[in-house]
């Protein structure tokens, strides 16, 4: 199953300017996250939970910006 993260991109460009700079704060390598956002890589629970804190994410909405099921095929 493939993930939209057009929502948590959108997020992190906001919020951070770049995904380099989150992927820095959120302690991982800027290509681990681009796995991640290109449904590559799931996210683990710890790194959705921090990447909420560092994007001012509150926990209700984790759904929209982490399992929005993508409709493009991949």
């Amino acid at each position: 199953m493939a993930y939209d993260y057009r929502k948590l991109r959108g997020r992190i460009k906001e919020v951070c300017g770049t995904q380099n700079s989150f992927s820095k704060e959120l302690g991982i390598g800027r290509v681990s996250l681009s796995q991640r956002l290109n449904n590559q890589l799931e996210f683990s629970q710890d790194e959705m939970i921090r990447a909420c804190e560092i994007l001012k994410i509150e926990k209700e909405e984790i759904p929209t910006y982490f399992f929005c099921v993508s409709s493009l095929e991949n």
